[in-house]
């Protein structure tokens, strides 16, 4: 296929452009967002195993429900009870609670012993997957634009330009996309290995970049978009407000856990009860969330859905399940929805979705490197635009998985002084990703390359040796956890990988092009070394 040179030029400058103005902030996004997948795993990891209660037969759980009504006034404002062997069955909030992301809420667990006694305990929640999350949906840029987070909308921004240096790059591919989109070209120097595999990565994930894009565009920018429905719909409200009660309930009314089974059971066929959260009881607008999941299906939700109900008649005012009742608009949401969260493939899904991810950020990462390579002098000493971006991309780049790997690390240990962690998790991340960005100006990037590097690499490695030996100084078993599991596995992975990546920046660095960013000078004793080789 051919294309005429100008056409090209101009679609390379969109590409580079575009690419250079969105490709930090999509780095972060794409990063945290890999981890994302599993953020239930996380949270589960993350909590001391004996700060949950054990679970009670289901035709107990009235039994339950009775007497922590009885003796505790929090628990009659609301409750939650978990179907989930991990969890204790039955909580509520001493402190806190509700929609939004706090990171000081006081939870008290529930269950009963053999001879039917309650019995209970206090614990903080454990935030570490929603903060993760939360990076992944704001790329850590903290404010908000009336009720939206700031950060949501600069990467619905950088979604828009994202997009077209997808469209850009794939049109610059064209008239060699067959020849040489396999080509790892090795034998000619390792930026045609850059770009080969940056390439590669862009054209073989290109469908999953599309959806990325066009999702996190409606994600971020819902609110226009209705907006501009209300031109056309005037008074008319977009959605239909449930009429608000006059009738005011009393708990003493709630029906058996065995009735709301019943009641739920032909609309949740093929799904899986996980919890159910009542709220408001005592008032004219109680409320009941049940969530529930299944494998294999779409769901709104990133991990499960939700059907919303009043807890004593049993009116279904919301669901997010894909009922086809709802005609055409509920289908299409709850499908932009999972196509964004990758769950509607199960666990295959999301490690799929999780390897793109990673994918994805290596592309933004490739994408900055081979910009500074385009722009070098064949000269030892750079121009001053070019040492801030290496640096600049050193820093929030590898910064931003030092900040998250670190704060994953010190999880285990915060348990054993404080059980308020969430707040710390917040203050590891920022002083290590700023560490990070100042470490990189203030020495050679590609110093602060091999540094950061083999950094991330021994903190990754001290997340399983972490979980192993930090019970031991716990005092009287007061913190538990369970064997290595697979966020250890992973970490241990990624440990070797960024090692790996350490050895191979720092060979550049002494033994590669000497014109370049990356070069550093060598010290005396490989200097001497190199000249006995010769």
């Amino acid at each position: 296929m051919r294309i005429r040179a100008d056409v090209l030029r101009t679609y390379q400058s969109i590409h580079t452009w575009t690419g250079i103005l969105t490709g930090l902030l999509l780095f972060i996004a794409f990063y945290a967002g890999a981890l994302t997948m599993f953020k239930p795993q996380i949270e589960q990891w993350a909590i001391p195993s004996n700060q949950q209660l054990a679970q009670v037969p289901s035709e107990r759980l009235d039994e339950l429900i009775t007497q922590a009504l009885s003796q505790y006034d929090k628990a009659r404002e609301g409750f939650i009870i978990s179907f989930d062997e991990n969890e204790s069955p039955m909580k509520w909030y001493e402190h806190g609670g509700g929609r939004g992301i706090r990171l000081d809420d006081q939870l008290r667990h529930a269950s009963l012993t053999e001879r039917g006694e309650i019995i209970t305990q206090m614990s903080s929640t454990n935030e570490l997957g929603t903060l993760i999350d939360q990076l992944h949906r704001t790329t850590g840029i903290i404010g908000k634009v009336g009720h939206e987070d700031l950060g949501v909308i600069v990467l619905g921004v950088a979604a828009l330009l994202y997009f077209l240096a997808l469209v850009s790059g794939v049109i610059i591919l064209l008239p060699t996309l067959v020849k040489n989109l396999f080509a790892l070209r090795q034998n000619k120097g390792s930026n045609r290995l850059w770009l080969d595999s940056h390439n590669l990565v862009g054209v073989i994930s290109l469908p999953f970049h599309i959806i990325i894009a066009w999702t996190v565009i409606v994600f971020a920018f819902h609110d226009f978009f209705y907006g501009g429905l209300g031109i056309v719909y005037g008074d008319k409200p977009l959605f239909e407000r449930p009429v608000r009660s006059n009738v005011e309930y009393s708990i003493t009314e709630l029906p058996s856990m065995a009735t709301y089974r019943q009641q739920l059971s032909a609309m949740t066929h093929g799904y899986q009860i996980v919890s159910m959260a009542f709220s408001n009881l005592s008032t004219t607008n109680p409320a009941l969330a049940v969530e529930v999941k299944t494998d294999g299906q779409i769901m709104r939700g990133g991990y499960s859905d939700f059907i919303y109900l009043n807890p004593y008649t049993f009116a279904v005012q919301f669901n997010t399940l894909n009922q086809a009742s709802e005609g055409a608009y509920g289908p299409i949401v709850n499908s932009l929805f999972a196509l964004h969260f990758g769950n509607y493939a199960g666990d295959f899904g999301r490690w799929m979705y999780f390897a793109f991810g990673l994918l994805g950020a290596f592309l933004f990462y490739s994408g900055n490197l081979l910009w500074l390579e385009k722009r070098r002098k064949k000269q030892a000493e750079q121009q001053a635009s070019t040492r801030f971006m290496a640096s600049l991309t050193i820093g929030v780049c590898l910064g931003s998985m030092l900040g998250v790997s670190f704060a994953i690390l010190v999880t285990k240990w915060l348990y054993l002084v404080t059980h308020q962690v969430n707040s710390h998790y917040l203050a590891c991340y920022y002083v290590i990703f700023f560490g990070a960005i100042i470490y990189s100006f203030v020495r050679n990037p590609a110093l602060a390359a091999i540094h950061i590097l083999k950094l991330l690499a021994l903190v990754c490695a001290l997340i399983p040796v972490s979980t192993l030996i930090s019970p031991l100084f716990a005092p009287s078993e007061s913190i538990a956890y369970a064997s290595l599991g697979p966020v250890d596995m992973v970490a241990l992975i990624f440990a070797i990988c960024f090692y790996f990546c350490a050895q191979k920046v720092y060979k550049r660095a002494y033994f590669g092009e000497r014109n370049s960013i990356w070069a550093l000078s060598k010290p005396e004793h490989l200097a001497k070394f190199t000249a006995a080789q010769q």
